[in-house]
């Protein structure tokens, strides 16, 4: 029996995803390729076409996996999160996950995918409901929660980029979870809605 004929009942999907995330975190995405993918799952070169049509759509697959073991991260860190201090705990538990993960972040956020990708897109949905669902108990003051929901997390997602790219201190996951902290406590401070909100909790 061939190496090829046991990729069965989804087996080569898995397989494929698998590959592509050792590469990933061997190499980056410059080394992750379809062909590249083929190499290491030990399957034909054509293979891994039949459940993704070009690179793109294999890096949505591995996005969408990521998005979702980073709402379990998020989830772990705090499983019901409705204060500011219970947001500023999902902030640091988000930042880390990059810093464990930065490969994959990346993947996740700074690769072309492809839009069309229903699981990607329902990933990534999932993500922006947890963070405008955590925005909308932690500020019930608050009268536009969609706007800050989006403030709160281009803050925390560049908060992430500037650590994985070494433009703020990372020696310690002490450092980084301070200042992860400080950075959405100052955004609370400056904001005089969300000060009587704070007060008002």
């Amino acid at each position: 029996m061939s190496q090829n004929s046991t990729y069965h009942h989804g087996d080569l999907r898995a397989a494929c995803l698998r590959a592509a995330r050792e590469l990933l975190e061997e190499d980056g995405s410059a080394g992750l390729s379809l062909r590249a993918v083929a190499r290491r799952a030990g399957v034909s070169a054509t293979a891994p076409y039949r459940h993704y049509a070009d690179r793109e759509a294999l890096v949505s697959a591995v996005a969408a996996e990521g998005y979702r073991e980073l709402a379990e991260h998020l989830t772990a860190a705090h499983p019901a999160p409705s204060t500011p201090d219970d947001l500023a705990a999902v902030a640091v538990a988000y930042v880390r996950f990059a810093l464990e993960h930065p490969a994959l972040f990346r993947a996740m956020f700074a690769e072309p995918c492809d839009p069309t990708s229903e699981e990607r897109v329902a990933a990534t949905a999932a993500i922006s409901e947890y963070v405008r669902s955590i925005v909308r108990d932690a500020f019930p003051g608050v009268g536009d929660t969609d706007a800050l929901a989006t403030t709160v997390w281009a803050l925390v997602h560049g908060l992430a980029f500037l650590h994985l790219d070494g433009k703020l201190d990372t020696s310690t996951p002490e450092v980084v979870a301070d200042q992860v902290r400080a950075s959405v406590f100052a955004l609370f401070t400056v904001s005089p809605a969300l000060r009587e909100a704070i007060t008002a909790g």
